[in-house]
Parts: C-alpha cells; sequence; structure tokens
C-alpha cells in the first residue's frame, strides 16, 4: 500500500512499500526472497543509480526513459484528488497499486528523472509503460479500494498477503426446533448464531467435541436427525440428549442451547457458576447420577478454558498482531480474542522485500487481512504505522461500528502483544529452519540427479481410477519453502474413447492441459494465471511422474510433440513388493538410478511422490462420492427400491451406510451377507 497523509510527496518512504519484482524487460535482474544477496543483485545495485550523487544522464540514456515518460503523460491527467494508481508493463500485467491524497503529487515523486529512488523502485519504474487511475470521494475510500486490489492483482512490488484462506466460525443453527452446532466457513447465510473467527479447523473441532460434552447439542445433520428412530452413538456416550428421539423435551432442550450461547458469548463464569449450583443440589437430594452428568459437563468446559491457555481479564474482543523480522522475512503472529477466550492465533508470512521496515509491511498487512472479514472492536499491534487513523477509519466505515488501533505500552494489553511477538519470532525460526533443511535437499538433489541447477519449480504427476472410472489425475507442487498447496491442480479425465485403465493416455492428457496453458494461455483465463503467487516460477524445472521406463517413454514423447526441452523429467518406480526404500529413478538418456535406502535425497522423493498419491487419492474419491450421491444405490449390484429403502431407514443417511460395517449392513432386514458384503465393497473398493 501506498500511504501519504500530506500534500508533499514522499518518494523515500514510498520506494519502500512494494514486494519483490521479477525479471522486468529490461535486463534488470530481480529482487530474492533468499537472505543472502546473489552476486547478479550485487551486480543490479552497482549498475542503478541509488542516490543523488550519481549523474542523473546516467537514467536519462537508460530504459528508465521509457518509464519516466510514461509516468510523465500520467502526471498530465491525474487528479489532484484522492485515489488509486496502477502501473502497469508491456504485457498489461499489474506491478504495482498505491493510493495518495493527491494523485497527481505523488506520480510527479516518481516522474522526477534525477530523484533518490531505491533501486527497487527504480526497477519497478523501469518496467512501467502505462499508468492507470481511479479516483475516489475521500481518501478513505483509497485505502480501502487499494487493499481490494493488491489481493485480487498480487502486483509484484507490493506486500502481499499469500494466505487468504477463510477463518472457521462455530455456528448454533436458528431454522431448527432442535438448534445443531457444526463448523461453518464461507458467507454466514443459515440462520443462527455465528462464533468466532477461530484460528484453525482444529481449534474449532476441540472446541465443538468439548462443547457438546458440556451442552450435549446435536450435531447430526437435520436429514439425519429427521430418520433416526432410536438413539444414535453420540446418545450412549454422553455427548448429545437425543432430543432426535424425545429423549429431551423441546424446553429442556432449549435450556442446554440457551447455556451453550450464553458460553459462547462471553457468560461463561455465569455458565459454570449455574452448573456447580446444580451438580452441587443433585449431590444434596442424593442424586449422584446426576450429579455426576453436571460434574463432567463442568470438567468439559474447564477443559475448553486450558486449551485456549491465555484468557484476558480485561481484554472483551480483540485481535492481537506481532511482526518480527529476521534474515529477509517478516512473520505476523495473529491472536484471536472474542468473549474474553483466545480462540486460537495463526503465523503469516507475507511476501515483502527485506527493505520493508515491520511498520510498513504490518500497515500494508492489516489492510489486506481485512478486506474480507470483519474486524474486531479492538486492535492492538506492535509497532506504531503510519496513518493508522486512517487505517481505523476505514474499518469503521467497513464494519459499521467504532474499531479502535492501538499499541498498548503497559498492563495485559501489552502481555498480550508481547506473548504475540515471542511466538512470531519462534514460527520465523522454525520457518528459516525448515527452509535451510529444504534447500539443502533440492541442492543435494540436483548434485545427485545431475540437473542443470538446483529445482525451484518441482511438480509431481499421478492418475487415479477404478477399473477406468471416475478417472482423475492430479499435480502437486514443491519448492524452497516446501509443498506449495495453493499450486496443486486436479483435472478429470475428459477425453472421449479413452480405453478404461489407460493410464499412458490419462498422463498424456494432464500433461497436454497442463502445459498448453503455459505455452499459450487461453483468453479471457488471464485474471486466473494472475492469481498464482509471482514470487513462485510457474514453469517447473523438474517433473516427477509415478512408474517406470515406459511411463518416462511416454512422458518423453509428449514432451518431444510439445516442444517442450527445457523442463527435466524423472519417472519413479515402486521396487519389488512396493517395498519403500528400494525405488529405481529413471531419467531420459541414462542408465537407471539406485540410492542408498537411508539417503536423505530418497526420502525426499518418496515424500513428493507419497503427497502426490495422498492428493491424487482423496481428489479421487471426492469424485467418487459425489457421483455415488447423485446416483443413490442403484449402482450397487443387487440392491433394489426396496433393499434401499431398508437401508435408508435403518441407517438415515447415505453417509452412514458407507461408514458401516460388513456386520451392521448384515443387520438390515432383508440384506443377506452377500449383498452386505458387495455393499461394503462398493463402497471402499481401493482405487488404481
Amino acid at each position: 500500500m501506498d500511504h501519504d497523509s500530506t500534500d508533499h510527496p514522499k518518494p523515500l518512504r514510498k520506494a519502500r512499500r512494494g514486494s519483490q519484482p521479477d525479471l522486468p524487460p529490461q535486463d534488470l535482474p530481480p529482487a530474492d526472497l533468499d537472505p543472502a544477496t546473489t552476486a547478479a543483485e550485487e551486480d543490479d545495485e552497482a549498475r542503478l543509480p541509488e542516490s543523488p550523487e550519481e549523474p542523473s544522464d546516467a537514467i536519462a540514456e537508460g530504459p528508465l526513459a521509457v518509464g519516466h515518460a510514461a509516468i510523465e503523460n500520467a502526471v498530465r491527467l491525474a487528479p489532484t484528488s484522492p485515489g488509486v494508481y496502477r502501473m502497469l508493463n508491456a504485457a498489461g500485467d499489474v506491478l504495482y497499486v498505491g493510493k495518495a491524497k493527491s494523485v497527481r503529487k505523488r506520480l510527479t515523486s516518481y516522474a522526477r528523472a534525477n530523484a533518490p529512488l531505491p533501486a527497487r523502485i527504480l526497477r519497478m519504474i523501469a518496467a512501467t509503460v502505462t499508468v492507470e487511475i481511479v479516483s475516489t470521494t475521500t481518501e478513505t475510500e483509497a485505502l480501502l479500494l487499494e487493499a481490494n486490489l493488491i489481493k485480487q492483482l498480487r502486483p509484484r512490488f507490493n506486500v502481499q498477503l499469500r494466505d487468504d484462506k477463510s477463518f472457521p466460525y462455530i455456528l448454533i443453527t436458528g431454522d431448527h426446533w432442535a438448534p445443531q452446532i457444526l463448523k461453518h466457513r464461507g458467507a454466514q447465510t443459515r440462520p443462527g448464531r455465528y462464533f468466532g473467527p477461530f484460528a484453525s479447523a482444529g481449534a474449532v473441532n476441540r472446541t465443538i467435541t468439548a462443547l457438546q460434552r458440556a451442552f450435549l447439542i446435536r450435531s447430526c445433520t437435520d436429514g439425519f436427525f429427521e430418520s433416526r428412530t432410536r438413539p444414535c452413538l453420540l446418545y450412549q456416550i454422553r455427548r448429545c440428549s437425543g432430543p432426535c428421539t424425545r429423549e429431551i423435551d423441546f424446553p429442556g432442550y432449549s435450556e442446554l442451547v440457551r447455556e451453550a450461547t450464553d458460553f459462547l458469548s462471553g457468560r461463561s463464569h455465569a455458565v459454570k457458576e449455574l452448573l456447580a449450583a446444580e451438580m452441587e443440589k443433585a449431590s444434596n437430594e442424593l442424586e449422584f447420577e446426576t450429579a455426576a452428568l453436571y460434574r463432567d459437563r463442568l470438567a468439559a468446559l474447564s477443559a475448553i478454558q486450558s486449551q485456549q491457555g491465555i484468557n484476558p481479564r480485561t481484554v472483551e474482543e480483540a485481535d492481537v498482531f506481532a511482526i518480527h523480522q529476521e534474515g529477509g522475512y517478516s512473520c505476523v503472529e495473529v491472536f484471536f480474542f472474542r468473549t474474553g477466550q483466545n480462540w486460537g492465533n495463526r503465523a503469516y508470512f507475507p511476501r515483502a522485500e527485506k527493505s520493508f521496515t515491520p511498520e510498513e509491511v504490518l500497515a500494508s498487512f492489516l489492510a489486506q487481512f481485512y478486506d474480507d472479514k470483519p474486524p474486531p472492536k479492538l486492535i492492538l499491534l506492535s509497532h506504531d504505522i503510519e496513518e493508522c487513523a486512517l487505517l481505523a477509519d476505514a474499518l469503521c466505515v467497513k464494519a459499521g461500528y467504532k474499531v479502535e488501533i492501538s499499541v498498548p505500552k503497559r498492563g495485559e494489553k501489552k502481555e498480550l502483544v508481547t506473548h504475540a511477538l515471542t511466538n512470531a519470532r519462534e514460527a520465523l525460526g522454525r520457518k528459516l529452519a525448515d527452509t535451510a533443511t529444504q534447500s539443502r535437499l533440492l541442492e543435494a538433489m540436483a548434485g545427485t540427479l545431475g540437473l542443470p541447477q538446483v529445482p525451484k519449480r518441482i511438480e509431481v504427476y499421478d492418475n487415479s481410477h477404478i477399473q477406468g472410472t471416475n478417472a482423475v489425475g492430479a499435480m502437486i507442487v514443491a519448492g524452497p519453502d516446501g509443498f506449495i498447496k495453493n499450486q496443486y491442480r486436479k483435472f478429470n479425465i475428459k477425453s472421449e474413447g479413452l480405453t478404461p485403465g489407460d493410464d499412458y493416455a490419462m498422463m498424456r492428457e494432464v500433461l497436454e492441459r497442463r502445459f498448453k496453458r503455459l505455452l499459450k494461455p487461453p483468453e479471457g483465463d488471464a485474471a486466473k494465471v494472475k492469481a498464482d503467487d509471482d514470487s513462485f516460477p510457474q514453469w517447473p524445472d523438474l517433473v516427477i511422474i509415478d512408474g517406470g521406463r515406459g511411463q518416462l517413454n511416454a512422458v518423453s514423447e509428449i514432451f518431444a510433440g510439445l516442444g517442450l526441452t527445457q523442463v527435466s523429467l524423472m519417472a519413479v518406480a515402486k521396487g519389488p513388493d512396493r517395498d519403500a526404500g528400494r525405488e529405481t529413478l529413471f531419467m531420459p538418456g541414462r542408465e537407471a538410478i539406485k540410492l542408498e535406502p537411508r539417503d536423505p535425497v530418497l526420502y525426499f522423493i518418496q515424500r513428493l511422490r507419497d503427497e502426490a498419491h495422498r492428493f491424487v487419492i482423496g481428489s479421487h474419491r471426492k469424485l467418487r462420492k459425489k457421483d455415488i450421491r447423485e446416483a443413490g444405490l442403484q449402482e450397487i449390484p443387487g440392491i433394489g427400491p426396496s433393499r434401499k429403502r431398508a437401508l435408508l431407514h435403518h441407517f438415515g443417511t447415505l453417509k452412514e451406510i458407507e461408514r458401516a460395517s460388513i456386520a451392521d449392513l448384515g443387520k438390515v432386514p432383508g440384506v443377506s451377507a452377500e449383498s452386505a458384503r458387495k455393499i461394503f465393497e462398493f463402497f471402499h473398493a481401493q482405487p488404481g
């Protein structure tokens, strides 16, 4: 982001508010996230002026003149009012998105040929051929628009929040007489009460499990609820009060829901006091089983609060942000406090060039973080940021209530920030250690396999099907930071006339679809391509497939047909009896490679292959389950309408039938032992 609260351009501060660029068309080498400065970077900084003492004609005669001319043209038409500007290169890619109180004055600061700008900003100017401007009514609107555009376009010169996965919430539904408790992501359109956000799905699942023990609220779906004729297992183990079969009446269940809502709304102390009083009353009346039930519910509530760690006394609702920088990386640790309880924390590693200060990274991070999330009423920071009041005003406009942003200096709030800062420091330390280990593995792999360079992007491909049905291919991606899961792709096999089980043909379709897209992106798909992280290469250095010499030769022919010569290729064949550690590696034009069973490179290759296998099997099962849901039970041999009705009446849902054992299936009236075996095998067949 670009924050400028005065009428005077501030190019030096502006120069630090971007992210590292890719290689611009003027042969200037890119900045790199790697902590070590490369020789290319040193040479680049030696050639680019960084101080006013350097002759200005060095800029005028170089490719920077083109960028300066483009910006000067934009200055003539730029408004003096607030707005957002975008710098684009010759290919139409957005290089940078910024906002300013006066767009004309801000662009003027870039147009000066002798301005003392850092090398990174000069690279951006050199790559710029067009500037687009959007005027806004206020600077607050400009700030919100800038954050939204950065998240959408991912400009390479901006600080980027790379992980924008939505947060999970707990939902107590409001569209059924017996409300259900469940985990929820996405738009909050279903009637009910939402509690969150929680930092992770694991935190939500643990909390829901404990809440079931404490308040005995159902978690089953409405369809399963309506089909029950007897209580399910959760009732037997005292994690549900059994409203489906009227084991509890409506007023009693409503009271349990009210207690759970009160607990999640911050009135946990009152709820615990009430349960303790009920336990004491039951004990005095010698109703020891009832007293034991209240005791177990109290223990479940205590377990929730003990798992949450810090539970502040003076902070009801707040998000705590702390940033730590080391080795050229930044880590932002976020803690969520709601209703006086700690609902988890998460570490982020925004993409930011090494010259950015913690304050600049944090300011840009916050605007993007709350672009699609409701802010709390209080935000606590570890560092003072510029234009803090402007950001608070923007969040107020967005949320519809007052939002306070502060950097605490003492007291419990300061302790919360200090705790978050400690977690940020530890998370970044682990990140650096993992990155160093991964880098050593990649270097060792390049040496062992004789690759022309250390691979920055590795793609692994695998297929899955059952006798040719529900065929799916998958690609997983790994790099210096480990597995890059937002780059994973699955390919539903679409070829007509494909022979069932023809692995070669399936692999050909997957690879052709993948690399034809890289060779010539389809029309109208540019926005989707731009959604990928520009800091990570789109072309792989190494492609790995699961198979032997035959698969390798087939893929080599595909690559030759596509004209791919710059991508290294390797096939991994399983050992005898699929024995891990005895794999054989095949590469074009070389003898088979056998590594020692304890070789770290072999372990690394096994991890890559196993991750691809895990991902493709999961994709296949999802596709198959979808088909099963659509087809019902008709696809199972020997299962007609009457048996289907009997199965659904007994188990309630198709999901429960899938989970059932052969013995449980055999208990259904009209289902023989042979039919039970067929049903079980249908749902549990292993894909190839």
